[in-house]
């Protein structure tokens, strides 16, 4: 029961329940451990089951009978089918204690159980203290200043948050399979300054790595996505299918470039264009430039309004007397020259608004025209056909036997070489349907044999990935594992535990043996007893029956057929004795055994438990009862 015993306190242990390093035995747990370690167990087991439950016991007894009937019929809601109620939890029994433990641990989720299963060296216990306080951190809510306790101000004090502002780093990134050049090593090795001096603020380190991680993650996960919806259809290799792509990106940007350097006849005249963001990203930079050094071709229009509004513009400053004036004046003078210039640039701009409209519709008007001619063409041309085939025929009219005559000798030297042509194009043909034939049935086993492949390698991807993923999880767990075998001390060699390992085994071996060789023994006395019982049944019988006969004829056989009667039934009573004898003793023993037991189940502190306790609820209601009399 102590490797049990050390197996469960591990358990509750890693679940959360405080168990001081001295208890190494159920039969050492307390009311109040007993009761924490069932309702850590139970919040694994059933979060929503076990959030109401307390895991210490209240002052008060009759709230405790109530926390322990709870605590039972919890026990009994997740599947547990032995007794148990109240007296259970308060007056604890250790094999009813030890079953339960170990119906909750078994029960624990498997997530659990792996925990339980890791090492508990100093180095992993720390992590999991500090992941257990990472976690406990986050489930705290967020809270304003003004309203924030104690406990949330050391979780949640202004020094501590920071914006998250992200700059970019630079990485040096070491790909396997390909080769870097000498100057880029050199650079990265050299002259790359560390993440931490990259950035203007040290508070954006790490909201800047978080954000370059994410990115080049959500890349991989794009590329992978992509590779395996596009990639893999496509039969091309990954740097095939990477070229091509690229190859299609620049034609696009070439494309924008082209459309965005040519100037659209309706931008002349203020008219929006639906241009890309590229191209309107040109015209901006190109629109930096002055406007004098832009070498634009314009129409007739353009030029006379330009050429007017630059003489208006020449002919104002004129306009401005050379003598002083007053402020107001200027004022009042420059206000009518601005109501003027908004007047005319209002009349260009509806000028140039119906203008627009007016190429619009000359626009559609040429293109209409534009088909209405090509229609006639095509019809023009279908009539100058006709023409010529009436023209024919009326040539050939004045001759006209004759002609019929070489129409039909002609008709039907098409008539047999069409049939020539068609005996000729099926023995051609035959051959061809069949060769077509079996192309297709190749075509069609090779794209089944194709998507098969196709489908086996997205199969082969998926398990490529999901071996790769265990793959990290046993090399994260292989270096813990080494960590652990590095802290841990030196001088408790394995042979050691090894050989005890092995005196177990060779113990039970031995206790196996004995308990074998008793069977045995207890079977051959049982076969003996019977064999000896049948003898003497069978051999008084026989002298039963010998002396029977003779005691009819003499007076001293009929004495010794009494003392045999008497004899024999002495000896049954005799046997008998023995018999009740060995059931007395078994019984003696069984009655010691559970006296055994029941000194070890603390009857007597448990007794004395319900004494104290019951004289506690007396007490509790009297004072009740007091405090209704007053009231």
């Amino acid at each position: 029961m102590e490797e049990v015993d050390k197996i469960l306190i591990h358990a509750l242990k890693q679940v959360g329940t405080e168990v001081s390093e001295d208890i190494d035995s159920v039969k050492q747990f307390t009311s109040e451990l007993i009761v924490e370690a069932v309702v850590r167990c139970i919040r694994v087991i059933e979060p929503g089951l076990g959030s109401s439950l307390p895991t210490s016991l209240p002052p008060g007894m009759s709230a405790r009978f109530r926390v322990g009937m709870s605590l039972a019929q919890a026990c009994q809601d997740i599947g547990y089918k032995g007794e148990i109620g109240y007296q259970t939890f308060l007056y604890s029994n250790e094999p009813e204690i030890r079953s339960l433990l170990m119906f909750l641990v078994e029960r624990l989720p498997r997530a659990s159980a792996e925990a339980s299963d890791q090492p508990t060296g100093k180095s992993a216990v720390l992590q999991r203290h500090i992941a257990a306080a990472i976690k406990t951190q986050l489930a705290v809510p967020w809270l304003p200043p003004n309203c924030r306790l104690p406990l949330h101000c050391e979780m949640q004090s202004v020094g501590s948050l920071h914006s998250f502002h992200t700059q970019h780093l630079s990485l040096p990134h070491c790909s396997k399979g390909k080769k870097q050049l000498k100057e880029v090593r050199d650079y990265q090795r050299d002259i790359l300054p560390p993440v931490t001096s990259q950035l203007s603020h040290q508070a954006s380190v790490v909201a800047s790595i978080l954000e370059q991680h994410t990115a080049e993650l959500s890349a991989a996960q794009e590329w992978e996505h992509e590779w395996n919806s596009q990639g893999l259809l496509s039969r091309l290799t990954p740097q095939e299918y990477r070229s091509k792509k690229l190859t299609r990106l620049r034609k696009r940007i070439e494309e924008q470039l082209r459309s965005a350097a040519q100037t659209s006849p309706e931008s002349a005249f203020g008219v929006p264009t639906s241009t890309s963001d590229l191209s309107e990203l040109l015209q901006t930079f190109r629109g930096s430039a002055p406007s004098d050094h832009i070498l634009t071709k314009g129409t007739h229009f353009t030029h006379t309004q330009k050429f007017t509004f630059t003489q208006e513009t020449a002919a104002a400053p004129s306009a401005i007397p050379i003598g002083r004036q007053s402020e107001g004046d200027v004022q009042l003078q420059q206000q009518e020259e601005l109501a003027s210039l908004q007047q005319q640039i209002q009349q260009l701009c509806t000028n140039i608004d119906q203008i627009a409209a007016d190429m619009k519709h000359m626009t559609v008007t040429n293109a209409q025209v534009l088909d209405e001619l090509k229609q006639q063409e095509l019809g023009n041309s279908e009539n100058t056909e006709k023409l010529q085939v009436k023209k024919k025929t009326i040539d050939l009219l004045p001759d006209a036997d004759n002609n019929l005559l070489k129409l039909q000798a002609v008709v039907e030297a098409s008539a047999k070489r069409v049939v020539n042509l068609a005996s000729q194009w099926e023995k051609h043909r035959a051959p061809l349907i069949e060769e077509h034939r079996r192309l297709k049935e190749i075509c069609s086993s090779q794209d089944l044999e194709s998507s098969r492949k196709l489908s086996e390698i997205k199969s082969l991807h998926e398990k490529i990935h999901m071996s790769t993923e265990e793959a990290k999880k046993k090399e994260e767990i292989y270096k813990q594992l080494v960590t652990e075998l590095e802290n841990l001390p030196h001088d408790a060699s394995r042979s050691a535990y090894t050989q005890r390992i092995l005196e177990i085994v060779g113990n039970i071996k031995k206790q196996k043996e004995e308990i074998t060789k008793v069977l045995s023994d207890t079977k051959e006395v049982q076969k003996e007893i019977n064999n000896l019982t049948g003898k003497l049944d069978r051999t008084f019988a026989v002298t039963d029956e010998l002396v029977f006969k003779d005691a009819k004829k003499d007076e001293s056989v009929r004495k010794s057929y009494k003392y045999l009667a008497a004899l024999h039934e002495n000896c049954n009573q005799l046997i008998q004795t023995i018999e009740d004898t060995g059931t007395i003793l078994r019984e003696i023993r069984d009655l010691e055994e559970q006296i055994e037991t029941e000194n070890s189940n603390k009857t007597v502190a448990n007794l004395e438990r319900i004494l104290d306790d019951y004289k506690a609820i007396r007490q509790e209601n009297s004072a009740l009862a007091a405090k209704i009399r007053e009231g």
